[in-house]
């Protein structure tokens, strides 16, 4: 018997390029005209994989979300890698912004995945291990049309298909 083919989907993104995002992010705050004196700063978590905004307004902050946004796109990082919370009041009058950059599949996400990779009729096997999904098959063409199928959906987080064998 020919042995199945199978493909993993997880959520991983590349804390290196996370930080020279920030790097970048953090130079043009200190030299933007615009947001230069405003108070605004950015900090960057690796441990606990957070990035937080303090601003002197939401407006403010909302500018720098977006500076920091288009600094992750350019490093080729979805931008539904970092899931950004609501403005707190912070100390003076300013905001607090907190970003969480999301690792992994949770538990929930994963079952929604497998039930709809379970919709879709097609004879695969899917087992979740962890954080990621192992999606298995004798046919690798079945194995193309759940990529497919997946890189329709949208989950709330990016997913990629990796061990593809």
């Amino acid at each position: 018997m020919a042995k199945d083919a199978s493909f993993d989907v997880v959520s991983q993104v590349d804390l290196q390029e996370v930080d020279n995002a920030y790097q970048q992010a953090a130079r043009e705050l200190s030299q933007r005209y615009d947001l230069k004196d405003s108070g605004a700063t950015i900090e960057l978590s690796k441990p606990e994989k957070t990035i937080t905004v303090t601003a002197p307004a939401d407006f403010v902050a909302r500018q720098v979300i977006d500076m920091v946004g288009s600094k992750l796109i350019k490093r080729k990082i979805d931008l539904q890698a970092v899931k950004w919370g609501d403005p707190q009041a912070a100390s003076g009058g300013s905001v607090r912004v907190v970003g969480r950059i999301i690792e992994g599949i949770d538990q929930d996400t994963a079952k929604r995945i497998n039930k709809d990779i379970k919709g879709t009729k097609l004879k695969v096997k899917v087992t979740i291990e962890a954080d990621k999904l192992r999606v298995s098959s004798p046919s690798r063409d079945t194995l193309q049309q759940v990529i497919a199928f997946l890189r329709d959906q949208d989950y709330g987080q990016p997913l990629q298909y990796v061990n593809y064998r």
